[in-house]
């Protein structure tokens, strides 16, 4: 078991789960407890929301973005949280949230059922860890994992983006790094990721729904109808109905 929480009450936490009989090991922040986790897979993970540099958030998108991870149970914790944080932890991926200050009985008996759901579905499941070759899946290295987490965060809030450092925050950089990553390994900068990223799932809705231009342009981050269809046409040369009609086998007409 992986414990990552920010305070001294990390080694009283992990001196209780040991007497209980779960091995346990300690990180004091998010991006080393991320690396540990890849190498050693625990059955299960604690961690803060308050961990330096990087926040809990932050930890289970990087931890979700690795294959090697993926499957393993996340629990958070976090000091006066609401059902806004918890919700948000939850939707990421966490499979539980415990507010702080937390019962230590709650949380053993928590932990207990998690481990056991985990067993349940390996057993179930045992290619669970499996990639699509049948062989172990390998962890990510640091740099591949914080721009699949990136990617990530871009993909699910095409619609409504958050600036650059929110991005670089949420996968666990900042800024200037995260453009230095897109530019390297994507040859592109984050903006013209995004642009890519809008114009391919445009494609997508046009193709696979009946969804009209205006409805679209907003789904992929548009203010209005118009300057999505100048986009569009820059980039496709036909406009979007036009583009709709052709992928459905009709004729391309003109607008």
């Amino acid at each position: 078991m992986l414990i990552f929480p920010d305070s001294p009450e990390r080694s009283l936490l992990g001196a209780t789960l040991g007497r209980a009989g779960h091995p346990v090991s300690l990180a004091g922040a998010a991006l080393p407890g991320c690396r540990l986790a890849a190498l050693d897979r625990p059955e299960l993970i604690v961690a803060d929301l308050a961990l330096p540099e990087v926040d809990g958030y932050a930890c289970c998108r990087l931890l979700k973005a690795d294959p090697a991870c993926a499957a393993i149970p996340l629990i958070l914790v976090g000091a006066d949280a609401g059902p806004r944080e918890r919700t948000a932890g939850l939707l990421l991926g966490a499979v539980d949230f415990l507010s702080k200050p937390y019962d230590m009985d709650e949380l053993l008996a928590r932990i207990r059922v998690h481990l056991g759901l985990a067993a349940r579905a390996r057993e179930g499941a045992p290619a669970t860890a499996l990639n699509d070759t049948g062989e172990a899946a390998r962890p990510l290295e640091l740099d591949m994992l914080v721009l699949a987490t990136a990617c990530r965060v871009i993909d699910a809030n095409l619609a409504s983006l958050p600036a650059l450092p929110e991005i670089a925050r949420a996968a666990g950089t900042y800024r200037e790094r995260l453009n230095a990553l897109f530019n390297e390994r994507l040859g592109m900068s984050v903006f013209e990721h995004v642009r890519e990223r809008r114009h391919a799932r445009a494609l997508q809705l046009l193709r696979e729904t009946d969804l009209g231009v205006g409805e679209i342009a907003v789904l992929v981050g548009f203010r209005n109808a118009r300057n999505f269809s100048t986009a569009f046409r820059e980039r496709s040369g036909m406009a979007p109905l036009a583009w709709r009609r052709a992928a459905r086998g009709g004729s391309v007409g003109t607008e």
